[in-house]
């Protein structure tokens, strides 16, 4: 049987899905109502504001959307330049870059809404391109509704067929979704009652994640 890596490990999916949904509900609520995962959201608003002929606003949602697109790239360069490499795991320093990122967000003015906003979309988009499997089922950990379509898949299959392996494929789908919805409850209270420092958790967070990588990490 083929050893699965620790970023597959449904621990190390639930602490990146955890920080996931606090960095959407932080953006929301103190970084200009935008979305740093849903980027689906961001673009129906970027089109309303554009055919309002609010350019401004429009603008606004753009970038989020620009920088998700970068953090693709960026970690796709990343991950197939230190695929090979045996000091640190590519997803890693995927970690780290993300963990830096949004430290410097908790303290960007509320008056640069849209650099924060870029900084937490690329992080996002590097950690979503990064981290695609738990335990060998494809997922995301920044976004709920692809879990959502596999869990439900995956439990119609069961009621047909009562395969229990079918079955715990659904829960880890909808441990995932609960897990970032946690994440995403506790990011909006701490946004409303910390401010911008709340992000900070997330840096902690993933400061986790890279431990729990290191002390498991099987290549």
């Amino acid at each position: 049987m083929k050893a699965k890596h620790t970023s597959e490990s449904f621990l190390l999916s639930a602490i990146i899905s955890l920080s996931g949904g606090f960095q959407d509900a932080y953006t929301y609520n103190l970084r200009d109502n935008v979305f740093a995962n849903a980027q689906t959201g961001n673009i129906v608003l970027m089109t309303q504001h554009l055919l309002l002929g609010d350019w401004i606003k429009s603008i606004h949602y753009l970038f989020p959307i620009l920088a998700f697109a970068i953090g693709i790239v960026i970690a796709e360069q990343i991950g197939y330049r230190y695929k090979n490499s045996q000091r640190i795991h590519w997803r890693q320093i995927i970690l780290i870059i993300e963990i830096i990122a949004l430290f410097i967000v908790a303290f960007v003015p509320s008056t640069h809404n849209t650099l924060a906003n870029f900084l937490v979309s690329m992080a996002c988009a590097m950690q979503v391109q990064s981290f695609r499997k738990v335990n060998g089922y494809a997922y995301a950990s920044t976004m709920c509704i692809g879990n959502l379509r596999s869990g439900m898949e995956s439990l119609s299959a069961y009621l047909r067929n009562r395969d229990k392996n079918i079955l715990i494929k659904a829960l880890h789908y909808f441990g995932i979704i609960f897990i970032f919805a946690i994440g995403a409850g506790v990011g909006g209270v701490f946004s409303l009652y910390v401010g911008n420092h709340a992000i900070l958790i997330c840096s902690v967070l993933l400061v986790i994640a890279v431990i729990v990588m290191n002390e498991k990490h099987i290549g």
